[in-house]
């Protein structure tokens, strides 16, 4: 900050309390115990939409907000007040208030939050106005607004203070009523199919159902090591077996990852698994809920997303891995291939020299196709290798009855037919076991809790993670995950 900035904020600061001092010494609390209000902006301006330039009608309200706008005339005084709901105005004379509304009024900042009663009418030139009779000091700002009032610019700080975006930037707003309409859908959607909400651990001894790199904390008295977990999946398999045959759970999971425009350590999920569905079953459920956000939040299931018409209208296209692959390096590619490194390495993708063919496979797809992909797809079968939790598929024992749902180039869910073999199950903890031994990183813990769970018997079951911070980068159309996440992890401020 330079100094003439530094000088300047110092003097804002300094009228700011002495502005306060004068409410306190004409017995006038700049910090209010509460108000009431009994209207908001959108509910004035509806009532009152077609009102005639120049009337005054008999309505009286109570509104409250943040000052955004001062126009200062002599006595008359035109304030927009800004509530949750958007913006309205307030036409303060000096002649229509108390001493101590007098007072308020000289000492209004923009920042501060004022409570005003008074009738609703409209200005000569058609502006619809609160005529304030009573004005009430909520809360006085001690602090301006940033960068006169029209918001944060700086996306670093518009994370870092992510209060001063919302007071002053109706987008970022927008982004919290859209989670808000998100998940009030699903639960509305899910419920109404007979699912039931339940909560199950964040910290796990074992942090299974992904291949993802924990966080890790110690328990003091149960002296043991404990995670944040990766993802919901295998305590609500559990439920499974106890009986509850439609479970969902919407929650935060941890990763101790890289941070990009659609990644971030902490994110939200919803999962769901149902007894005695399948990954096709699942499909269709995962459309007709993603619709339904999607109509909810934009009205529509089309709409604009990254500049291009996006169309959810169901039913969604589908693809296997191997057949998007081959299409996108024109020529077949099977997991027998012995030559799956080398063509990896012809199409500039890196391969790790312990990654078997599946993984390979999976890489080649996550390079050269996922990000091409644009209107909601579901592609299937995944090979056995990348996907620990899923059942061998039905047809070819090689691949999975796995699904990942990708939209607008962003992967979005992924869905199996549940494994339900506790020895196939004990197999492929084994494989990935072997697998981390050899060097792979990303590979599945062995969790012999969840064997002992499934060997009590888990009936057949489909069941989906929805990634809830992608689901909505989509249907708002943000720069970033971290724009709808309210408060994302950020580097510490260098000194």
């Amino acid at each position: 900050m330079s100094d003439d900035a530094g000088f300047r904020e110092r003097e804002v600061l300094r009228s700011r309390r002495e502005s306060l001092e004068r409410l306190r010494a004409r017995g006038i609390e700049p910090f209010a115990f509460g108000f009431v209000p009994d209207a908001h902006a959108a509910d004035v301006r509806e009532k009152h939409a077609e009102l005639a330039p120049g009337s005054l009608t008999d309505d009286v309200v109570a509104v409250a907000g943040r000052v955004v706008l001062a126009r200062r005339f002599g006595r008359l005084v035109f304030l927009t007040l800004r509530d949750r709901t958007g913006d309205m105005q307030l036409a303060c004379s000096a002649g229509s208030l108390d001493e101590d509304g007098v007072a308020v009024l000289r000492e209004v900042d923009l920042g501060d939050i004022v409570g005003a009663t008074g009738r609703v009418g409209s200005t000569r030139k058609g502006e619809l106005s609160v005529f304030v009779e009573r004005l009430a000091m909520l809360s006085k700002a001690l602090r301006p607004l940033p960068e006169k009032w029209h918001g944060l610019k700086d996306p670093e700080l518009q994370q870092r203070q992510r209060y001063l975006q919302l007071a002053t930037d109706p987008t970022a707003r927008s982004y919290v009523t859209a989670r808000a309409k998100v998940l009030r859908t699903m639960r509305r959607e899910l419920d109404a199919r007979g699912y039931t909400e339940v909560e199950t651990p964040v910290l796990q001894a074992v942090a299974g159902g992904a291949l993802a790199k924990p966080f890790t904390t110690h328990h003091n008295v149960l002296d043991v090591e404990l995670k944040l977990r990766i993802s919901l999946e295998l305590y609500l398999k559990r439920l499974l077996v106890g009986g509850l045959e439609r479970v969902y759970e919407i929650g935060h999971n941890f990763r101790n990852e890289g941070i990009d425009r659609e990644h971030s350590p902490e994110f939200t999920m919803l999962e769901f698994y149902e007894a005695y569905a399948d990954y096709e079953a699942i499909m269709r459920l995962a459309e007709e809920l993603i619709t339904a956000c999607a109509t909810e939040v934009r009205g529509s299931p089309i709409f604009e997303f990254r500049g291009r018409t996006l169309d959810l209208t169901p039913p969604w296209r589908r693809a296997t891995v191997l057949g998007s692959v081959s299409d996108a390096v024109g020529e077949e590619v099977a997991l027998e291939r012995s030559d799956l490194g080398a063509l990896a390495d012809r199409h500039g993708v890196y391969v790790d020299p312990a990654w078997g063919p599946g993984k390979i496979a999976l890489e080649l797809f996550e390079k050269l196709v996922e990000g091409t992909l644009w209107e909601p797809i579901f592609v299937c079968d995944f090979p056995r290798e990348v996907s620990p939790l899923a059942r061998p598929h039905r047809a070819n024992p090689g691949l999975t009855e796995h699904f990942d749902l990708v939209i607008g180039g962003v992967e979005l869910a992924t869905a199996f037919t549940e494994l339900t073999d506790p020895d196939e199950q004990r197999a492929k903890f084994e494989l990935q076991a072997a697998q981390r031994a050899a060097g792979e990183e990303e590979t599945h813990p062995f969790d012999e809790d969840f064997l002992v769970a499934l060997e009590h018997g888990m009936p057949p079951a489909g069941g989906i993670g929805i990634g809830i911070d992608r689901l909505l980068l989509i249907l708002t159309d943000a720069p970033s995950l971290r724009d709808v996440i309210l408060f994302p992890q950020l580097r510490p401020e260098e000194d």
